[in-house]
């Protein structure tokens, strides 16, 4: 390992001015304490609204067993026989006062994928948006559109299947530019040796809504009424939003209590990485490699996450065969886990770049390398160890908890590449990167027609090819500098 003395000698070549944190000709402003500074205040309120968002668009997956009759449902029952029933029978009674509706395993399936059609039509619109007026109100009011949209679920279902289709498509809207605007916001607010711990806290909120949402959706509907599922976590979000709009600014020289120390120390430390001109590069970008090795990645990492958030109750239920009750805890822990690892690997990849003077995009792929192939293996361990319920749980949570170095790999790449229009890059990437939560899931349902733990076993030996492949072409193709067609001029920061 690398002394971080001897690391701070300068270099020649990209290689070595990859290593550099700084230009050398930028006075360097000594690092503003991070514990109550506006960054990190920031990066917590982030936290909690994608705690939020995930908790608005998975809490349906939950609360559909419950708005399906049994009776329908009892039709088309998938439940494998290959494994021995292994949860103990429910002693308390579940509340059944919430209405229930005729929608077949293929309605419902068109019900859970309407949000996907939404939410891809807002990407790359919500990045440009965002780096036009500001990531602020963008995220705000796409998170409380989706708030307020939930609210009126029980209505719309009522109304019938094709209304909630509709009002599912609309939440996918306003969650399509949140990752856009978050990501142009970051690029305001984050210097560059932060990076991967600030954008880890913000974006774990996203996990660790997963955690809580899912069984507390679990609970809410056993004991109460579906219903209550959408009325609280919709309130939950409308309060989110007050907050952000009041305590949050655009950018540190908007912020009304930052200190001056602190400002100084973000702005100087994005000096050379930010670019004024006005117009988009549409063309070089596009053309960009480094953006394709990105999107790659993004797409392989999301053809496993959503096949895992949208299938694993399914799995757990119908293969493993655990109640509900079991199954959303055993389906959430995964997803602690991975809440777990972001976090901590954000600390540890700019620990690895500040004090021991790595290279960024030697971390990049480090940390991409390990949070998709890491999964791929115990994905498909998890697939062939049969009934074993112990070992199926464990190695689903190994998988999933080592995608969380990913969120300081190839997600915050963006920024590294070209932080003026990180934004933009990211609403192209979660393009295609959504594209598995509309067809992964599909194709899984086709594989497992008759629910056989072979067929199983297809699932994630091809999740786990595509996500190596993934790994292997963003480790090829990755850059960790920002790209000349990203700055003014050619004198740019190549961190």
């Amino acid at each position: 390992m690398r002394s971080p003395i001897r690391g701070l000698a300068s270099s020649d070549g990209e290689e070595g001015s990859a290593r550099t944190p700084l230009l050398q000709s930028t006075p360097r402003v000594e690092a503003a304490p991070a514990c109550c500074s506006a960054r990190y205040n920031l990066a917590v309120l982030a936290f909690f609204g994608f705690f939020v968002l995930y908790a608005l668009r998975v809490n349906l997956s939950v609360a559909l067993v419950d708005m399906v009759d049994s009776n329908t449902t009892l039709a088309d029952n998938r439940t494998s026989k290959e494994c021995a029933e292994h949860s103990a029978p429910i002693k308390v009674l579940h509340n059944q006062t919430g209405k229930r509706y005729q929608w077949d395993a293929e309605t419902q399936g068109w019900i859970l994928g309407s949000f996907f059609y939404g939410y891809i039509i807002t990407q790359i619109p919500g990045g440009y948006i965002a780096s036009k007026v500001g990531g602020k109100l963008l995220l705000g009011f796409g998170i409380l559109g989706t708030a307020i949209f939930t609210l009126f679920t029980p209505i719309a279902a009522d109304f019938g299947v094709g209304a909630l289709i509709v009002l599912r498509a609309l939440e996918g809207l306003g969650e399509g530019v949140t990752f856009p605007a978050m990501h142009a916001m970051w690029s305001s607010w984050a210097p560059p040796l932060e990076r991967s711990k600030l954008l880890s806290i913000s974006y774990a909120g996203a996990q660790l809504g997963t955690v809580i949402s899912l069984p507390l959706s679990g609970i809410i509907c056993f004991y109460m009424d579906w219903t209550y599922v959408f009325y609280l976590f919709g309130i939950v979000g409308i309060i989110w939003f007050i907050l952000w709009i009041f305590l949050v600014s655009e950018t540190p020289e908007t912020h009304k209590t930052i200190s001056h120390h602190e400002k100084e120390y973000i702005l100087s430390s994005l000096k050379n990485q930010l670019s004024s001109q006005k117009s988009v590069p549409w063309i070089p970008m596009l053309k960009s490699l480094p953006l394709g090795a990105i999107v790659v990645a993004h797409f392989s990492y999301n053809w496993t996450f959503y096949t895992l958030l949208t299938l694993l109750p399914t799995y757990m239920k119908e293969i493993l065969r655990f109640n509900v009750q079991e199954n959303g805890l055993l389906s959430a822990l995964p997803y602690f886990g991975c809440w777990l690892c972001m976090i901590l690997s954000g600390q540890a990849a700019d620990n690895l770049r500040a004090k021991w003077n790595y290279s960024t995009i030697c971390v990049r792929r480090v940390f991409s390398l390990i949070g998709m192939i890491g999964p791929a293996v115990f994905l498909v361990a998890a697939g062939f160890i049969g009934c074993d319920y112990s070992l199926a749980v464990a190695f689903l949570t190994i998988s999933t908890t080592l995608g969380g170095f990913c969120s300081s790999g190839f997600s915050i790449n963006h920024l590294d590449i070209a932080p003026s229009y990180a934004g933009i890059l990211l609403g192209i990437t979660n393009t295609f990167a959504t594209i598995p939560g509309m067809v992964g899931p599909v194709i899984a349902k086709s594989l497992t027609a008759n629910n056989t733990i072979r067929e199983w076993q297809t699932v994630f030996c091809i999740a786990a090819a595509i996500n190596v492949s993934g790994a292997i072409f963003f480790s090829l193709f990755a850059k960790g500098e920002v790209q000349n067609w990203a700055l003014d001029d050619r004198h740019g920061h190549r961190n």
